[in-house]
Protein backbone atom coordinates (compact mmCIF):
# COMPACT_ATOMS: atom_id res chain seq x y z
CA UNK A 1 0.00 0.00 0.00
CA UNK A 2 1.06 3.61 -0.71
CA UNK A 3 1.53 6.24 2.07
CA UNK A 4 0.42 8.58 0.35
CA UNK A 5 -2.41 10.33 2.72
CA UNK A 6 -6.13 10.33 2.43
CA UNK A 7 -6.83 13.50 4.46
CA UNK A 8 -5.07 15.83 1.20
CA UNK A 9 -8.04 14.43 -1.26
CA UNK A 10 -10.79 14.67 2.12
CA UNK A 11 -13.13 17.04 2.76
CA UNK A 12 -14.53 17.25 6.25
CA UNK A 13 -18.15 18.19 5.46
CA UNK A 14 -20.66 20.49 8.01
CA UNK A 15 -23.28 18.77 8.37
CA UNK A 16 -25.90 15.48 6.60
CA UNK A 17 -28.98 17.70 7.16
CA UNK A 18 -30.06 18.55 3.96
CA UNK A 19 -32.13 21.35 5.10
CA UNK A 20 -29.11 23.68 5.97
CA UNK A 21 -28.74 26.79 4.33
CA UNK A 22 -25.22 26.29 3.21
CA UNK A 23 -23.76 24.22 0.61
CA UNK A 24 -20.33 25.33 0.33
CA UNK A 25 -18.79 22.68 2.10
CA UNK A 26 -19.62 20.34 -0.83
CA UNK A 27 -18.06 22.50 -3.42
CA UNK A 28 -15.33 19.59 -3.68
CA UNK A 29 -18.05 17.76 -5.54
CA UNK A 30 -17.89 20.28 -8.50
CA UNK A 31 -14.69 19.13 -9.73
CA UNK A 32 -15.96 15.35 -9.50
CA UNK A 33 -19.43 15.90 -11.93
CA UNK A 34 -17.56 18.07 -14.18
CA UNK A 35 -19.69 18.00 -17.51
CA UNK A 36 -21.36 14.67 -16.56
CA UNK A 37 -24.62 14.22 -17.88
CA UNK A 38 -25.40 11.34 -15.63
CA UNK A 39 -24.17 11.48 -11.54
CA UNK A 40 -24.89 8.40 -9.25
CA UNK A 41 -25.40 8.78 -5.68
CA UNK A 42 -24.87 5.24 -3.81
CA UNK A 43 -25.28 4.25 -0.62
CA UNK A 44 -23.47 0.95 1.27
CA UNK A 45 -26.89 -0.24 2.67
CA UNK A 46 -30.19 0.17 2.78
CA UNK A 47 -32.59 1.34 5.69
CA UNK A 48 -29.52 3.58 6.79
CA UNK A 49 -30.85 7.27 7.80
CA UNK A 50 -27.83 8.73 7.47
CA UNK A 51 -27.83 8.07 3.50
CA UNK A 52 -31.05 9.35 3.15
CA UNK A 53 -29.47 12.75 4.47
CA UNK A 54 -26.66 12.40 2.82
CA UNK A 55 -28.49 11.69 -0.51
CA UNK A 56 -30.91 14.46 -0.11
CA UNK A 57 -27.84 16.90 0.25
CA UNK A 58 -25.70 15.41 -2.40
CA UNK A 59 -29.64 16.36 -5.00
CA UNK A 60 -30.34 19.62 -3.46
CA UNK A 61 -26.17 20.59 -4.34
CA UNK A 62 -26.12 19.06 -7.54
CA UNK A 63 -29.65 20.37 -8.59
CA UNK A 64 -29.24 23.98 -7.49
CA UNK A 65 -25.89 24.13 -7.87
CA UNK A 66 -24.69 22.16 -10.95
CA UNK A 67 -27.50 22.26 -13.15
CA UNK A 68 -28.52 18.38 -12.76
CA UNK A 69 -32.51 18.55 -14.26
CA UNK A 70 -33.78 14.86 -13.75
CA UNK A 71 -33.90 12.66 -11.00
CA UNK A 72 -33.99 8.84 -11.40
CA UNK A 73 -34.58 6.19 -8.62
CA UNK A 74 -34.25 2.62 -8.00
CA UNK A 75 -37.47 2.44 -8.42
CA UNK A 76 -40.19 0.54 -11.14
CA UNK A 77 -41.79 3.03 -13.63
CA UNK A 78 -45.35 2.57 -11.91
CA UNK A 79 -43.88 2.80 -8.62
CA UNK A 80 -41.96 5.94 -9.50
CA UNK A 81 -45.16 7.65 -11.40
CA UNK A 82 -47.64 6.41 -8.42
CA UNK A 83 -46.11 9.36 -5.93
CA UNK A 84 -44.79 11.74 -8.73
CA UNK A 85 -48.05 13.87 -8.04
CA UNK A 86 -47.61 13.58 -4.07
CA UNK A 87 -44.09 14.81 -4.43
CA UNK A 88 -45.83 17.54 -6.36
CA UNK A 89 -48.10 18.79 -3.67
CA UNK A 90 -51.14 16.48 -3.70
CA UNK A 91 -52.77 15.18 -0.92
CA UNK A 92 -51.74 14.70 2.68
CA UNK A 93 -48.18 13.14 4.31
CA UNK A 94 -50.19 10.05 4.99
CA UNK A 95 -50.94 9.37 1.37
CA UNK A 96 -47.62 7.75 0.86
CA UNK A 97 -48.74 4.53 2.45
CA UNK A 98 -51.23 4.18 -0.25
CA UNK A 99 -49.57 4.99 -3.23
CA UNK A 100 -46.31 3.22 -2.52
CA UNK A 101 -45.44 -0.29 -1.23
CA UNK A 102 -43.61 -0.88 2.28
CA UNK A 103 -40.69 -1.73 0.31
CA UNK A 104 -40.45 1.66 -1.20
CA UNK A 105 -41.15 3.47 1.79
CA UNK A 106 -39.14 1.38 3.81
CA UNK A 107 -36.21 2.24 1.50
CA UNK A 108 -37.45 5.64 0.02
CA UNK A 109 -39.73 6.71 2.71
CA UNK A 110 -37.63 9.79 4.38
CA UNK A 111 -35.85 10.90 0.77
CA UNK A 112 -39.48 10.58 -0.85
CA UNK A 113 -40.72 13.01 2.10
CA UNK A 114 -38.24 15.19 1.74
CA UNK A 115 -38.18 15.95 -1.96
CA UNK A 116 -42.19 16.73 -1.22
CA UNK A 117 -40.96 19.15 1.70
CA UNK A 118 -38.28 20.32 -1.03
CA UNK A 119 -40.48 20.84 -3.70
CA UNK A 120 -42.63 23.60 -1.97
CA UNK A 121 -39.51 26.36 -2.28
CA UNK A 122 -39.37 25.18 -6.41
CA UNK A 123 -40.81 26.31 -9.13
CA UNK A 124 -40.89 23.55 -10.95
CA UNK A 125 -41.55 20.82 -8.95
CA UNK A 126 -38.89 17.90 -9.21
CA UNK A 127 -40.05 14.64 -10.30
CA UNK A 128 -38.52 10.86 -10.30
CA UNK A 129 -38.24 7.99 -12.81
CA UNK A 130 -38.26 4.65 -12.17
CA UNK A 131 -35.75 2.78 -13.85
CA UNK A 132 -35.56 -0.24 -11.98
CA UNK A 133 -37.87 -3.10 -12.17
CA UNK A 134 -40.62 -3.48 -9.99
CA UNK A 135 -39.58 -3.84 -6.13
CA UNK A 136 -41.98 -6.35 -5.63
CA UNK A 137 -40.67 -8.71 -8.74
CA UNK A 138 -43.90 -9.24 -9.87
CA UNK A 139 -45.01 -9.04 -13.65
CA UNK A 140 -48.64 -6.87 -13.38
CA UNK A 141 -47.51 -3.51 -12.99
CA UNK A 142 -45.52 -3.32 -16.33
CA UNK A 143 -47.76 -5.74 -18.17
CA UNK A 144 -51.22 -4.29 -17.20
CA UNK A 145 -49.92 -1.27 -19.23
CA UNK A 146 -49.08 -3.24 -22.20
CA UNK A 147 -52.69 -5.12 -22.37
CA UNK A 148 -54.32 -1.51 -22.17
CA UNK A 149 -52.18 -0.11 -25.14
CA UNK A 150 -52.86 -3.80 -27.37
CA UNK A 151 -56.09 -3.59 -26.80
CA UNK A 152 -56.57 -0.74 -28.53
CA UNK A 153 -53.78 -1.56 -30.98
CA UNK A 154 -54.26 -5.24 -31.62
CA UNK A 155 -57.15 -6.10 -30.08
CA UNK A 156 -57.25 -9.88 -32.19
CA UNK A 157 -54.16 -10.73 -29.05
CA UNK A 158 -56.87 -10.31 -26.22
CA UNK A 159 -57.58 -13.61 -25.43
CA UNK A 160 -53.67 -14.44 -25.40
CA UNK A 161 -52.45 -11.59 -23.56
CA UNK A 162 -55.73 -12.46 -20.85
CA UNK A 163 -54.07 -15.58 -20.21
CA UNK A 164 -50.80 -14.08 -19.59
CA UNK A 165 -52.12 -11.82 -17.37
CA UNK A 166 -53.58 -14.89 -15.11
CA UNK A 167 -50.38 -16.37 -15.58
CA UNK A 168 -48.87 -13.28 -13.81
CA UNK A 169 -51.21 -13.09 -11.42
CA UNK A 170 -50.05 -15.79 -9.86
CA UNK A 171 -46.87 -13.94 -8.80
CA UNK A 172 -47.11 -11.89 -5.69
CA UNK A 173 -45.64 -10.66 -3.10
CA UNK A 174 -43.97 -7.45 -1.44
CA UNK A 175 -40.59 -8.38 -2.87
CA UNK A 176 -38.42 -10.73 -4.31
CA UNK A 177 -38.00 -12.54 -1.30
CA UNK A 178 -41.57 -13.56 -1.88
CA UNK A 179 -42.16 -13.09 -5.17
CA UNK A 180 -39.37 -14.92 -6.26
CA UNK A 181 -39.71 -18.22 -4.13
CA UNK A 182 -43.78 -17.55 -4.69
CA UNK A 183 -42.29 -18.08 -8.93
CA UNK A 184 -39.94 -21.41 -8.07
CA UNK A 185 -42.96 -22.69 -6.13
CA UNK A 186 -44.89 -22.96 -9.77
CA UNK A 187 -45.23 -25.80 -11.18
CA UNK A 188 -42.33 -25.73 -14.18
CA UNK A 189 -44.28 -26.22 -17.20
CA UNK A 190 -46.49 -23.25 -16.23
CA UNK A 191 -43.38 -20.90 -15.57
CA UNK A 192 -41.81 -22.37 -19.03
CA UNK A 193 -45.21 -21.26 -20.68
CA UNK A 194 -45.14 -18.19 -19.43
CA UNK A 195 -41.70 -17.11 -20.79
CA UNK A 196 -42.45 -18.41 -23.67
CA UNK A 197 -45.66 -16.25 -23.89
CA UNK A 198 -43.66 -13.23 -23.11
CA UNK A 199 -41.04 -14.04 -25.35
CA UNK A 200 -43.42 -14.29 -28.44
CA UNK A 201 -45.22 -11.35 -27.42
CA UNK A 202 -42.44 -9.22 -27.03
CA UNK A 203 -40.75 -10.65 -30.69
CA UNK A 204 -44.70 -9.82 -32.11
CA UNK A 205 -44.60 -5.91 -30.61
CA UNK A 206 -40.96 -5.57 -32.04
CA UNK A 207 -42.33 -6.92 -35.62
CA UNK A 208 -45.28 -5.03 -35.67
CA UNK A 209 -43.83 -1.32 -34.38
CA UNK A 210 -44.90 0.15 -38.29
CA UNK A 211 -48.86 -1.14 -37.56
CA UNK A 212 -48.65 0.29 -34.21
CA UNK A 213 -47.50 3.24 -34.67
CA UNK A 214 -49.68 3.92 -37.71
CA UNK A 215 -52.77 3.27 -35.09
CA UNK A 216 -51.36 5.54 -32.37
CA UNK A 217 -48.01 6.97 -32.05
CA UNK A 218 -44.80 6.35 -31.91
CA UNK A 219 -44.26 7.42 -28.24
CA UNK A 220 -46.96 5.28 -26.96
CA UNK A 221 -45.61 2.24 -28.67
CA UNK A 222 -42.00 2.83 -27.14
CA UNK A 223 -43.40 3.23 -23.37
CA UNK A 224 -45.37 -0.04 -23.97
CA UNK A 225 -42.12 -1.94 -25.60
CA UNK A 226 -40.39 -0.48 -22.43
CA UNK A 227 -42.88 -2.06 -20.22
CA UNK A 228 -42.38 -5.01 -21.93
CA UNK A 229 -38.64 -5.22 -21.95
CA UNK A 230 -39.11 -4.85 -18.18
CA UNK A 231 -41.64 -7.97 -17.72
CA UNK A 232 -39.60 -10.04 -20.04
CA UNK A 233 -36.56 -9.07 -17.34
CA UNK A 234 -38.33 -9.60 -14.24
CA UNK A 235 -39.67 -12.87 -15.42
CA UNK A 236 -35.86 -14.01 -16.20
CA UNK A 237 -35.19 -11.90 -12.53
CA UNK A 238 -38.01 -14.26 -10.43
CA UNK A 239 -35.84 -17.81 -12.36
CA UNK A 240 -32.30 -15.63 -11.31
CA UNK A 241 -33.52 -15.02 -7.31
CA UNK A 242 -35.22 -18.04 -6.89
CA UNK A 243 -31.94 -19.89 -7.92
CA UNK A 244 -29.43 -17.34 -5.51
CA UNK A 245 -31.78 -18.02 -2.81
CA UNK A 246 -31.90 -21.91 -3.49
CA UNK A 247 -27.60 -21.86 -3.86
CA UNK A 248 -28.21 -22.80 -7.14
CA UNK A 249 -27.62 -19.63 -8.82
CA UNK A 250 -25.10 -18.70 -11.90
CA UNK A 251 -22.18 -16.63 -11.20
CA UNK A 252 -23.29 -12.90 -12.52
CA UNK A 253 -27.10 -14.26 -13.33
CA UNK A 254 -28.47 -10.91 -11.93
CA UNK A 255 -26.57 -8.79 -14.32
CA UNK A 256 -29.83 -9.04 -16.49
CA UNK A 257 -31.21 -6.57 -13.89
CA UNK A 258 -28.45 -4.02 -13.87
CA UNK A 259 -27.85 -4.37 -18.28
CA UNK A 260 -31.95 -3.00 -18.16
CA UNK A 261 -31.58 -0.30 -15.23
CA UNK A 262 -28.88 0.88 -17.99
CA UNK A 263 -30.95 0.68 -20.70
CA UNK A 264 -33.49 2.36 -19.12
CA UNK A 265 -31.30 5.69 -18.12
CA UNK A 266 -30.20 6.19 -21.81
CA UNK A 267 -33.79 5.67 -22.56
CA UNK A 268 -34.92 8.67 -20.26
CA UNK A 269 -31.79 10.61 -21.71
CA UNK A 270 -32.83 9.79 -25.34
CA UNK A 271 -36.13 11.79 -24.30
CA UNK A 272 -35.16 13.89 -21.66
CA UNK A 273 -34.37 16.67 -24.19
CA UNK A 274 -31.13 18.43 -24.63
CA UNK A 275 -29.16 19.53 -21.55
CA UNK A 276 -30.79 17.43 -19.36
CA UNK A 277 -29.15 15.88 -16.83
CA UNK A 278 -29.79 13.28 -14.30
CA UNK A 279 -28.83 12.35 -10.80
CA UNK A 280 -29.15 8.30 -10.49
CA UNK A 281 -30.27 6.83 -6.88
CA UNK A 282 -29.52 3.70 -6.39
CA UNK A 283 -27.16 1.03 -4.32
CA UNK A 284 -23.40 1.21 -3.97
CA UNK A 285 -23.46 -2.23 -5.76
CA UNK A 286 -25.55 -1.17 -8.93
CA UNK A 287 -23.97 2.52 -9.37
CA UNK A 288 -20.28 0.93 -9.21
CA UNK A 289 -17.86 0.46 -12.50
CA UNK A 290 -16.32 -2.48 -11.91
CA UNK A 291 -17.63 -6.26 -11.34
CA UNK A 292 -19.24 -6.19 -8.20
CA UNK A 293 -17.51 -9.51 -6.18
CA UNK A 294 -17.57 -11.11 -3.13
CA UNK A 295 -15.16 -13.19 -1.90
CA UNK A 296 -13.35 -13.53 -5.09
CA UNK A 297 -16.95 -14.54 -7.00
CA UNK A 298 -18.59 -12.70 -9.44
CA UNK A 299 -22.16 -11.71 -8.27
CA UNK A 300 -23.46 -9.44 -11.06
CA UNK A 301 -21.92 -6.28 -13.99
CA UNK A 302 -23.60 -3.65 -12.56
CA UNK A 303 -25.71 -1.09 -14.16
CA UNK A 304 -22.66 1.62 -13.67
CA UNK A 305 -20.14 -0.92 -15.41
CA UNK A 306 -22.50 -0.28 -18.80
CA UNK A 307 -23.51 3.22 -18.26
CA UNK A 308 -19.58 3.60 -17.78
CA UNK A 309 -18.97 1.77 -20.78
CA UNK A 310 -21.71 3.62 -22.85
CA UNK A 311 -21.07 7.23 -21.43
CA UNK A 312 -17.44 7.36 -20.31
CA UNK A 313 -16.80 10.42 -18.17
CA UNK A 314 -20.00 11.48 -18.44
CA UNK A 315 -20.87 9.12 -15.89
CA UNK A 316 -19.85 9.89 -12.43
CA UNK A 317 -20.18 7.31 -9.20
CA UNK A 318 -20.62 8.74 -5.86
CA UNK A 319 -20.77 6.16 -3.06
CA UNK A 320 -21.77 6.61 0.28
CA UNK A 321 -20.39 4.30 3.20
CA UNK A 322 -20.11 4.29 7.09
CA UNK A 323 -17.10 3.77 9.57
CA UNK A 324 -19.44 2.78 12.72
CA UNK A 325 -19.75 -0.48 14.18
CA UNK A 326 -23.17 -1.96 13.07
CA UNK A 327 -25.30 -1.48 10.21
CA UNK A 328 -29.48 -2.18 9.83
CA UNK A 329 -29.37 -5.65 8.00
CA UNK A 330 -31.92 -7.91 6.22
CA UNK A 331 -32.72 -11.03 7.58
CA UNK A 332 -34.55 -13.51 5.16
CA UNK A 333 -36.93 -15.26 5.70
CA UNK A 334 -39.26 -13.76 8.20
CA UNK A 335 -42.77 -14.70 8.58
CA UNK A 336 -45.48 -12.59 8.50
CA UNK A 337 -43.19 -9.87 6.93
CA UNK A 338 -44.57 -8.18 4.45
CA UNK A 339 -41.41 -7.57 2.45
CA UNK A 340 -40.38 -11.63 3.29
CA UNK A 341 -37.66 -10.13 5.47
CA UNK A 342 -36.93 -8.60 8.67
CA UNK A 343 -34.67 -5.61 10.02
CA UNK A 344 -32.20 -6.31 12.53
CA UNK A 345 -29.35 -4.09 13.68
CA UNK A 346 -25.76 -6.09 13.10
CA UNK A 347 -22.24 -5.63 14.54
CA UNK A 348 -19.65 -5.30 11.36
CA UNK A 349 -15.58 -6.07 11.49
CA UNK A 350 -13.65 -3.53 11.40
CA UNK A 351 -12.57 -1.79 8.93
CA UNK A 352 -10.35 -4.14 6.98
CA UNK A 353 -6.94 -3.04 5.48
CA UNK A 354 -6.71 -1.48 1.91
CA UNK A 355 -10.60 -0.28 2.84
CA UNK A 356 -11.72 3.24 2.16
CA UNK A 357 -12.95 3.27 5.78
CA UNK A 358 -9.73 2.28 7.15
CA UNK A 359 -7.88 4.69 5.06
CA UNK A 360 -10.32 7.50 6.39
CA UNK A 361 -9.86 6.17 10.67
CA UNK A 362 -6.31 5.95 9.99
CA UNK A 363 -6.61 9.45 8.39
CA UNK A 364 -7.79 10.33 11.99
CA UNK A 365 -11.33 11.27 10.12
CA UNK A 366 -13.32 8.30 10.87
CA UNK A 367 -15.34 10.44 13.22
CA UNK A 368 -16.50 13.08 10.61
CA UNK A 369 -18.74 12.87 7.93
CA UNK A 370 -15.87 13.47 4.87
CA UNK A 371 -16.33 13.86 1.34
CA UNK A 372 -13.36 11.83 -0.43
CA UNK A 373 -12.28 12.57 -4.22
CA UNK A 374 -11.38 8.75 -5.07
CA UNK A 375 -9.48 9.69 -8.48
CA UNK A 376 -6.33 10.79 -7.55
CA UNK A 377 -5.87 9.10 -3.27
CA UNK A 378 -3.83 6.95 -2.83
CA UNK A 379 -5.08 2.95 -4.40
CA UNK A 380 -7.90 1.01 -1.94
CA UNK A 381 -9.26 -1.84 -2.77
CA UNK A 382 -12.63 -2.31 -0.38
CA UNK A 383 -15.47 -0.66 0.80
CA UNK A 384 -18.82 -1.89 2.80
CA UNK A 385 -21.13 -3.46 1.27
CA UNK A 386 -24.37 -4.49 3.62
CA UNK A 387 -22.89 -6.21 6.57
CA UNK A 388 -19.52 -7.55 4.18
CA UNK A 389 -17.31 -6.09 2.14
CA UNK A 390 -16.94 -5.67 -1.97
CA UNK A 391 -13.36 -6.09 -3.29
CA UNK A 392 -12.82 -3.80 -5.85
CA UNK A 393 -10.14 -1.04 -7.13
CA UNK A 394 -12.15 2.10 -5.90
CA UNK A 395 -10.12 4.86 -8.23
CA UNK A 396 -11.53 2.24 -10.87
CA UNK A 397 -15.30 1.84 -9.20
CA UNK A 398 -16.37 5.37 -7.59
CA UNK A 399 -15.01 8.58 -8.22
CA UNK A 400 -16.36 9.75 -4.67
CA UNK A 401 -17.37 8.83 -1.23
CA UNK A 402 -19.13 10.41 0.95
CA UNK A 403 -18.53 8.57 4.70
CA UNK A 404 -20.51 8.90 7.75
CA UNK A 405 -19.60 7.77 11.55
CA UNK A 406 -22.99 6.32 12.06
CA UNK A 407 -25.21 4.06 10.49
CA UNK A 408 -28.61 4.24 12.03
CA UNK A 409 -31.40 2.19 11.27
CA UNK A 410 -34.38 3.86 9.67
CA UNK A 411 -37.26 1.60 9.14
CA UNK A 412 -36.76 -1.43 11.69
CA UNK A 413 -40.28 -1.23 12.36
CA UNK A 414 -41.94 -1.02 9.48
CA UNK A 415 -40.65 -4.62 9.00
CA UNK A 416 -40.34 -6.07 12.50
CA UNK A 417 -36.99 -6.96 13.98
CA UNK A 418 -35.77 -10.14 13.75
CA UNK A 419 -35.51 -12.33 16.58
Amino acid sequence: MTSRPLSGHTTVLNTLDPADPVLDDLEPLRGVVGDAQVVAVGEGAHFVREFNLARARLLRFLLERCGFTDVAFELGSADASAVNAWLAGEGDEADLSRLAGPLTRGVFGELLGWLRHYNRSRPRPVRIVGIDLPNTLTLRPDLDPVAEYLRQVDPDLDDFVAGILRAAGEITGGSAAVSAPAWGALDPAFRDSLTADLSRLSLRLRALEPLYVSRGDQHRYDTARRHLEAACHTDYMLRAMNDLFSGAGSPGDTSARDHYMAAAVRWHLARAGDGARVVLVAHNNHIQKTPVTFGGHLAALPMGHYLARDLGPRYRAVALTHTAGQVPEMIVPAEGSPVGFALDVVGVDAPAPGSVEAALVDAGLGGAVTLTDLRSGPPLDRIRSQSASVDTPLHQAFDAVVCSPTATADASTMFGAAS
